[in-house]
């Protein structure tokens, strides 16, 4: 099977979504990515919201391009509407998005994700780190995941780690609205 990956940036293209993807849905055979917000790709036109229409858009876009599948994650970054949209591009199912998908939000960002699992940041990290705090209610986590990082490597390279180590059924359970509706979502494709 082959999957279309489109996320907002480099963090999630550096390894870190695809590695969440190949955990949960064993099985997807090549993967390539895109970015949600590639000017060449025009939003849908049509009924809907702005990322209602973008997620159409990249359905359409992943069935031109002859994958089998598309996996589309955004941040929600304080923008609750967005997860409606989401919701409502992944139960379209008129002709038009009749296609394999699974879309994700990110409650607050995808940098939240990283921070679920303490032993994980342990793991990578090589130092003691406690507890944070819930994951999808920090305002402010791709900073607070650079603190914890303190330059030691890049920010790509951190959340590839991370999503490599990560306990995933402590992922849904501490990011319950966005990862554990992904994750489900996926396992669903």
């Amino acid at each position: 099977m082959k999957v279309l990956l489109v996320s907002e940036g480099k963090h999630e293209e550096c390894g870190a979504l695809e590695s969440f993807v190949r955990r949960i849905a064993v099985g997807f055979e090549s993967y390539e990515w895109d970015k949600v917000s590639r000017n060449e790709i025009h939003t849908h036109r049509g009924k809907g919201q702005g990322f209602f229409k973008r997620a159409v858009r990249w359905i359409l876009e992943a069935k031109k391009r002859d994958y089998d599948a598309l996996v589309l994650v955004i941040d929600e970054d304080g923008y609750p509407e967005r997860i409606g949209e989401l919701a409502e591009a992944q139960n379209e199912n008129t002709a038009t998005a009749d296609f394999p998908r699974c879309l994700g939000i990110a409650i607050r960002s995808f940098d939240a994700w990283m921070l679920a699992d303490e032993k994980a940041l342990v793991a990578v990290l090589g130092h003691a780190v406690s507890t944070q705090g819930a994951p999808e209610e920090n305002r402010h986590p791709k900073e607070d995941c650079a603190k914890l990082l303190g330059g030691r490597f890049s920010q790509a390279e951190f959340y590839a780690r991370i999503a490599v180590s990560t306990n995933l059924q402590l992922l849904e359970s501490r990011c319950p609205k966005g990862f554990g509706v992904f994750a489900e979502r996926l396992r669903n494709l």
